[in-house]
């Protein structure tokens, strides 16, 4: 199968500009260089690799995502540490003023307490986002892109942020929310963008349009199953393109993973052969498989327990806890005493994210850090770390591990390898959503260095 789309997805930027024969010396874009920091796993890295971007350094306090953001950015220095400490900082910055862009998404985590202080920037919790604000006044590099939670621009602080992010007038900023899924992502993911560029540039900071098809589509329940629906007659060409395995504009969860649902619940190897597996079965897989060897890692089923399995075979495709019979909401359906209990003897708030299931012909839910934030469609089992990253836009050779050292590690997050692994992915930035943004940061910055070498 060949995707009408797919030809232009990871191809990178033309090496050079032709503008009109006006005896001038032609225009060679160079390479622009980036630096990640916060960068967890590397999503950002991973899009801004794709859009042709040179990767040159990352950096996060997680041992156990830098030793996958280093096996995947060979070529990039990896730099382990918490930014707040000089040696860590002083690694950072040596790397970050040969950069042209700084992206990241720095921990805020008090924006929502804002009215208790005076600056956001001030509060000692948000100290991360304030050694981004300063990593960038030290660096100053041509353009910089920050993202964060949706919530912020909803909780009295954007104006805030945009005047930090401004670097006392150094910097032109342009804010917006985009939603992943209509960047090509399987899955809804909103995510607020800072783009920065420096003012000296005189370029504006323009942000990418999507395809709009997350506020045209939507679920609707029939009885007992769900089905995908336009909110409108004037919508009716999203659903087409939705329902079209070959193209890459907006993507359902089986577009994504069909081709995975031979793996079975407990399976335990982190491996299998391409081989095994079926052959790609939209334009979507067939670009995640590219460049891929013979073997396809991160592939094991997590085990789940009796009482799990009762109740996803309850739950329709697309659907959720709403769906389950008051029967199946007792906490413990059987002898088997699994996980926290509130008492009550029903289920808890905290169950309620625990029994989704994707629908096959709809873009995913947002994924979290765990493994039971959402089930498969058509099988009652979780889903692979893989899965996870086909429904982030991870490309399969893309691979998710951890630092080989046992114990407790300054910066590893408690809980183990496997739940490590899933909280990488859940908390990326989903490459495809960076792809784009970063076409639109390659676009300013090139037209800036271009008319700079035609003066």
């Amino acid at each position: 199968m060949t995707g009408v789309h797919q030809h232009a997805l990871f191809e990178t930027p033309s090496s050079q500009h032709e503008g009109p024969s006006t005896g001038k010396a032609k225009f060679r874009k160079r390479r622009l260089k980036v630096v990640d920091l916060f960068a967890g796993a590397g999503g950002l890295s991973q899009g801004f690799h794709q859009a042709g971007f040179q990767i040159i350094g990352g950096s996060d306090h997680d041992p156990d995502a830098c030793a996958t953001y280093a096996g995947n950015f060979p070529q990039a220095r990896t730099i382990v540490g918490d930014i707040r400490t000089k040696a860590t900082r002083d690694e950072i910055l040596d790397v970050a003023r040969r950069a042209d862009v700084i992206v990241g998404g720095p921990p805020c985590q008090a924006f929502s307490q804002v009215r208790n202080h005076s600056r956001l920037i001030d509060d000692p919790r948000n100290s991360l986002y304030r050694e981004f604000v300063q990593t960038v006044d030290s660096a100053r590099p041509a353009a910089f892109i920050m993202e964060n939670v949706p919530g912020m621009a909803q909780m009295g602080v954007l104006e805030q942020v945009k005047q930090d992010l401004s670097i006392s007038g150094a910097y032109d900023l342009n804010a917006q929310v985009l939603d992943a899924a209509n960047f090509g992502v399987p899955q809804t993911r909103k995510r607020l963008i800072f783009f920065g560029v420096r003012r000296d540039l005189e370029v504006s900071p323009l942000m990418p349009t999507g395809s709009g098809a997350t506020s045209r589509l939507g679920l609707r329940r029939d009885a007992q199953s769900y089905s995908v629906v336009s909110r409108s007659v004037e919508d009716l060409t999203i659903l087409d393109h939705l329902r079209d395995t070959n193209d890459l504009s907006v993507v359902t969860a089986a577009q994504a993973i069909s081709d995975l649902e031979v793996l079975e619940s407990g399976r335990r190897a982190e491996s299998i052969e391409i081989a095994e597996l079926a052959e790609p079965q939209s334009a979507y897989q067939e670009l995640m498989r590219r460049g891929l060897s013979d073997e396809l890692m991160n592939v094991s089923v997590p085990r789940m327990n009796a009482d799990t399995v009762q109740r996803l075979n309850a739950v329709p495709a697309g659907g959720n806890h709403r769906d389950l019979t008051d029967e199946l909401r007792v906490r413990y359906l059987s002898d088997q005493r699994w996980g926290p209990a509130n008492g009550s003897g029903q289920l808890g708030r905290a169950h309620y994210y625990a029994y989704r299931r994707l629908h096959p012909g709809m873009w995913g839910w947002t994924l979290n850090t765990k493994a039971d934030s959402v089930y498969h469609y058509a099988t009652a089992r979780s889903l692979t770390v893989r899965e996870f990253a086909r429904l982030q836009s991870f490309p399969d050779h893309f691979v998710v591990t951890t630092d080989p050292r046992r114990g407790e590690l300054t910066g590893r997050i408690s809980g183990g390898a496997a739940h490590s692994r899933y909280r990488q992915i859940g908390n990326a930035v989903p490459p495809l959503l960076a792809m784009a943004i970063a076409r639109e940061v390659s676009k300013v910055v090139n037209s800036a260095l271009h008319r700079a070498a035609d003066q």
